[in-house]
């Protein structure tokens, strides 16, 4: 029974160190959340006017731009870019896994058709995957999944922009981002996009926000969504100077490059929610456990007391008897 409380009180002991790195973590994706929460709200009314801005100028500009190209199942260039976020660390509950999952279903989808993906990653969940089951990845960025900088962000728009307008014997016809969208603290959806190229619809056929990416709005990436609550009547009237076909060219670079901004964005507040839910739920069951073992010890410990008061008495018993 010695042997029982020992070892009760060293898994108490290492539950004690566990908890408090639990804590911690907990504490630190606390202090982080707010921030990046802020920054993935205001990012996305930024993102709504510049759709409409697209929008506008879409509606009244007839050009034919790479941006704007409709890939169809017959094109000359298959290749498909795919942005997978994940998390660069664990102990975020399933965040990282469920992006993989979609992102696993996103690729199987795409060699069926006929694609050939080629993968991005952003954090170092996404890259050990993929570079342990052998799948070639064109590029990585790591070190900053929780808190991405805007330079990061821009090197990493521009390196999907670039290989989108490469020529096709080099670059790719289609974007997606793999990514997961904040809803709330409690509630965070692995979302499929597809980024490029761009449907631009009028303002009065374009989607509302909550229906932004779906085929029913307009298509994946439609651009193009009104606040929630506009008054849809009479198309605006509009002057475009120099040009509506040269303020569209300026517009669409800097709208897909926001989009992918504000995904990114996006995916660090939704893990850094996942962190602190995933900690919290481990600091308590690492506090239960703590319980447990310490009743374990104490019932171990009245055992051997038990026991040494019994063998004592038989012991005097059988001296008085001899």
């Amino acid at each position: 029974m010695a042997g029982n409380q020992r070892v009760y009180k060293q898994r108490i002991r290492s539950t004690q160190t566990l908890q408090k790195v639990f804590r911690a973590m907990e504490l630190i994706a606390s202090s982080r959340i707010g921030a990046a929460r802020r920054h993935a709200q205001e990012a996305s009314p930024y993102d709504r006017a510049l759709g409409q801005a697209v929008a506008a100028a879409g509606a009244h500009a007839h050009l034919d731009h790479p941006l704007l190209t409709q890939i169809s199942q017959e094109s000359d260039n298959p290749r498909v870019a795919i942005l997978v976020c994940t998390s660069d660390r664990g102990m975020a509950g399933a965040y990282s896994a469920a992006i993989l999952r979609e992102s696993e279903r996103l690729l199987a989808q795409l060699v069926e058709e006929g694609k050939e993906p080629r993968i991005y990653t952003f954090g170092r969940r996404a890259q050990s995957y993929f570079a342990f089951r052998g799948r070639a990845i064109e590029r990585a960025w790591t070190g900053e999944s929780d808190r991405p900088t805007e330079a990061t962000m821009a090197e990493v728009s521009s390196a999907l922009l670039a290989d989108f307008l490469a020529p096709a014997q080099e670059g790719v016809g289609e974007v997606y981002i793999v990514f997961t969208r904040y809803v709330s603290m409690v509630s965070q959806v692995p979302e499929v996009r597809r980024m490029l190229p761009l449907i631009v619809v009028g303002e009065e056929e374009a989607p509302t926000a909550g229906d932004e990416g779906r085929p029913e709005a307009g298509g994946p990436g439609a651009a193009g969504a009104p606040e929630p609550g506009a008054r849809q009547g009479a198309p605006a009237l509009y002057e475009f100077e120099p040009s509506a076909e040269e303020v569209m060219g300026a517009l669409l670079q800097r709208y897909v490059a926001t989009r992918i901004r504000n995904a990114l964005l996006q995916s660090a507040a939704s893990e850094l929610a996942s962190r602190q839910q995933a900690m919290h739920t481990a600091t308590e069951n690492a506090e239960d456990l703590i319980i447990t073992y310490t009743r374990l010890a104490n019932a171990a410990r009245q055992g051997d007391i038990t026991q040494e008061i019994t063998e004592i008495v038989s012991g005097a018993d059988a001296l008085g008897s001899g």
